[in-house]
């Protein structure tokens, strides 16, 4: 079987394609095989397959069994860490999270200030004096615990927010950081609850 270090020891074509397979799946792309037919100019799906099956056959890819672009870089890829985007976060009024979308980007952990759990993709304006804009992707270290002014993900009324914590004697608010957007007050007795730390973000070209 090869290893992570093996690709010379594949078929040129073979390491091409896994050369081609890791870049998208680093990006957070899991191409189709129609895609990597059209990548290589192979004439049907079923070249591309027979690379690919015997790229998980040697360890060099892992395949998730009932996706249709269920292909993964083995877990301990080149010390990277598998984040899923689970959803988005409102940089503005809270909006709902669409748990579950089918990406997943391999990051180097040194990128962050805490080691994340996952990520979220940023939906508004409202935290652009702190350098978080629309569309970047914040990192999420889960916790239910967050000091005064730090920048928290927070759940309101069972909607996601990104937010700065302010902690006061009688109440909570959640900062903007634009000042076009107003503070999120917590009401007593209001569904709240803190889902985790800001802990970085990845701005995609």
């Amino acid at each position: 079987m090869y290893t992570m270090n093996d690709d010379d020891s594949l078929p040129p074509q073979r390491a091409a394609v896994l050369a081609f397979l890791r870049g998208e799946l680093m990006a957070g792309r899991s191409p189709s095989l129609a895609e990597v037919a059209a990548a290589f100019g192979f004439a049907s799906r079923n070249a591309a397959r027979k690379h690919v099956q015997a790229l998980v056959a040697d360890g060099l890819l892992e395949q998730v069994r009932g996706r249709m672009r269920g292909l993964r870089l083995p877990g301990g890829a080149a010390g990277l860490l598998p984040l899923a985007v689970l959803g988005r976060v409102a940089a503005g009024p809270p909006v709902g999270a669409d748990i579950g979308l089918d990406r997943q980007l391999w990051l180097d952990p040194r990128m962050f200030s805490l080691r994340p759990n996952y990520l979220l993709q940023v939906e508004g304006d409202s935290m652009v004096d702190d350098g978080i804009l629309d569309g970047d992707l914040v990192g999420v270290h889960r916790t239910p615990e967050a000091r005064d002014g730090q920048t928290v993900v927070a759940r309101v009324d069972g909607e996601l927010t990104i937010k700065r914590l302010q902690r006061g004697a009688r109440r909570i608010r959640l900062l903007p950081r634009n000042p076009a957007h107003a503070p999120i007050e917590v009401r007593a007795g209001q569904d709240f609850a803190i889902e985790g730390l800001f802990c970085g973000l990845v701005r995609r070209g």
